[in-house]
């Protein structure tokens, strides 16, 4: 077995491990990267850009079908969907994407990338599968993170579908029942439900969405109902194969009657856990909580005092890509000084769903808000004049503020454009803004940023500062 020296090894080359390995090579200092399976981050082979690919597909049939609101007639019939096509583009796409990638790993030294599963042997040493041992003076653990398959699942066998596997089918199935009804659940349910695949959604929890706001999660649930088919709050009593397909039975809550239905696919999107099995984090001398997770500071990325560091979806926090590039970053960085440590602060929290409408959380949310006090503000997108011009008059909003500071502390909303609009609302958050400062910023008429600035004038009420805004700051556009 050979042994290999290093200022710092990265395991996992994926969104965080390839930051982290950036920062290790700009610092001036050695690295080496250790990736067990395929190149390709988990964004561009399973996650954000196959996914969004399918949502395009889909927002494209949906229009179609809804053309006649607007004066432009198209035939039911003439609206048919390739089953095989949208997957041929979906996969093509999607491995453009990963090409991309790959070739840019590839263009790495060949002798710092080694290929295997590495695991802790001691606090300062890994063995990689049976070839090599790598010693370092700091390391980062980027291996990401695996889809969580329910144990009443597993039945399904051939059937079964995960995020990791959905994109590898060559057409959409004609049938799909979905476990899981968050935000991951919802986006690929819908799409497959937009695209013409008979679509369920089943959760034992009666749970729909992310949302922790009562009210905004209220009425999504209520927009959501009349659209989907829903089976939430349930007891699964029975999954099986049978016959290329899947039988499904559940018990109405309350131990109500019994219903039995056919699928030909099953898709887990109930989750995913970090991918920490095969490092032995024991044997680094890691304090690990009841859970085995190490336990990292969230500005350093350091675990304990230990030159251990942790980036990326392992870490269970922020889940979501922009997230694992910071960790990467800050992890490679503070590893490639180590023992010299730097705090960072993270950006303000900002998660988008890309539902039909878009959902996102924003700053601190209701539930994180309400142990202090809390001054809310909301508004309704049923008249707001660029959604109803554009035929998408659903959505509501509602934000958060801090009655002493008078400061936007966060926001919960859905609806048309959310994924513009909650990026405006995380940069005022960011910025430590007033609400008072927000509303002096300009918003062009007639445009969906009117929403939020209706909503942002309500929270100036509750906090009681709209006297202490300027005249124009307060005006109201016709539909806002």
């Amino acid at each position: 077995m050979r042994l290999l020296t290093s200022d710092v090894a990265i395991v996992g080359a994926g969104t965080a491990g390839l930051h982290a390995r950036r920062e290790v090579e700009r610092a001036g200092k050695s690295w080496l990267l250790i990736e067990a399976g395929q190149y390709g981050t988990t964004c561009a082979r399973t996650g954000c850009m196959p996914s969004k690919l399918l949502i395009a597909a889909a927002e494209t049939a949906h229009r179609a079908r809804r053309a006649g609101l607007f004066g432009v007639q198209i035939a039911p019939e003439a609206i048919r969907i390739d089953r095989k096509a949208v997957m041929d583009r979906v996969r093509r796409e999607r491995d453009r994407f990963v090409e991309l990638n790959t070739r840019d790993v590839e263009a790495l030294p060949a002798a710092q990338r080694l290929r295997g599963s590495a695991r802790f042997v001691s606090p300062g040493e890994l063995a990689v599968d049976d070839h090599t041992r790598v010693r370092a003076k700091a390391f980062v653990i980027a291996t990401g993170s695996k889809p969580i398959v329910p144990k009443e699942l597993e039945p399904a066998g051939a059937a079964l579908l995960t995020s990791d596997s959905l994109f590898e089918l060559e057409q959409l199935p004609e049938s799909i029942a979905v476990f899981g009804t968050g935000a991951i659940g919802l986006e690929l349910g819908q799409a497959l439900h937009h695209l013409g695949v008979r679509v369920a959604f089943y959760n034992p929890n009666d749970q729909l969405g992310p949302f922790t706001d009562p009210q905004v999660g209220a009425r999504f649930r209520e927009l959501l109902s009349s659209d989907l088919d829903l089976t939430l709050g349930i007891s699964i009593t029975d999954v099986r194969e049978e016959q290329g397909g899947v039988i499904i039975r559940h018990r109405e809550p309350g131990g109500g009657r019994q219903h039995e239905r056919r699928f030909a696919r099953v898709l887990a999107a109930v989750g995913r856990r970090p991918a920490l099995h095969a490092l032995a984090l024991d044997k680094a001398g890691l304090e690990l909580d009841d859970k085995g997770m190490p336990l990292a500071h969230r500005g350093t990325m350091q675990c304990g005092s230990s030159p251990v560091f942790l980036a990326g979806d392992i870490d269970g926090y922020r889940t979501i890509l922009h997230e694992g590039v910071d960790e990467g970053c800050i992890a490679g960085a503070n590893a490639a000084n180590f023992p010299g440590i730097t705090s960072h602060v993270r950006r303000a929290p900002l998660n988008i769903g890309f539902t039909f409408p878009q959902l996102a959380m924003v700053g601190k949310t209701f539930k994180e808000a309400s142990g202090t006090p809390l001054a809310v503000g909301e508004s309704s997108y049923e008249d707001q004049g660029r959604a109803r011009v554009m035929g998408q008059a659903r959505g509501h909003v509602r934000v958060y503020g801090d009655p002493a500071s008078k400061r936007l502390l966060g926001a919960e909303l859905f609806g048309p454009g959310v994924e513009h609009t909650a990026h405006l609302l995380a940069w005022a958050v960011q910025q430590e803004l007033t609400v008072t400062e927000v509303l002096r910023m300009p918003v062009y008429h007639p445009t969906l940023e009117e929403g939020i600035r209706s909503a942002l004038r309500d929270l100036g009420r509750e906090l009681d500062v709209l006297k202490t805004c300027l005249p124009e700051d307060q005006g109201d556009p016709p539909g806002d």
